[in-house]
């Protein structure tokens, strides 16, 4: 099994109704989540005016090929309320390969690990709180994070033992 690590995001509707429910359904998928971070609500990024965030991160194990999680991460998107739109713009539910099992990955619609990984303090927080010790891009995730601004990044659950498993 490839360990993987996971990231979720969403703003409209219910978000993290949303991330739990993507989380319960690619159990069904083959993919067995191992941990889940907290819910945080960030603010957005990018031109378009819109709600805060909710993020979380998971760390989990499967036997899809890359390509083929792509493809499963992209169906629940669709299944679970996303519609194409503006990029960074509003949206019901993102889910991001940000790593699979350390591997460097260029192919048509996937880079890994994730390009902006190292950038984004709405990812590295939550992903931190799980896997703060995972090395990515010759650092560790914990690394990654010191060196982050994370304003206006607020934890909301403290217990990720809601998720589903």
């Amino acid at each position: 099994m490839a360990e993987i690590l996971l990231a979720f995001g969403g703003n409209l509707g219910d978000p993290a109704a949303t991330i739990r429910r993507a989380l319960a359904r690619l159990g069904q998928e083959g993919v067995r989540i191992r941990q889940v971070s907290s819910l945080y609500r960030t603010p957005p990024w990018g031109p378009v005016e819109q709600p805060d965030f909710v993020n979380a991160c998971a760390t989990a194990e499967t036997d899809l090929k890359p390509a083929e999680l792509l493809g499963v991460t992209q169906s629940l998107e669709r299944e679970l309320g996303r519609v194409p739109g503006e990029r960074w713009g509003p949206r019901a539910l993102d889910i991001d390969i940000l790593d699979y099992a350390g591997k460097q990955i260029e192919e048509p619609g996937l880079t890994l690990p994730h390009p902006r990984l190292t950038e984004r303090a709405f990812v590295l927080v939550p992903l931190a709180e799980i896997a703060a010790h995972r090395a990515v891009a010759g650092r560790t995730i914990r690394e990654w994070a010191a060196g982050i601004d994370p304003a206006g990044i607020v934890r909301l659950d403290p217990d990720a033992r809601s998720f589903p498993r």
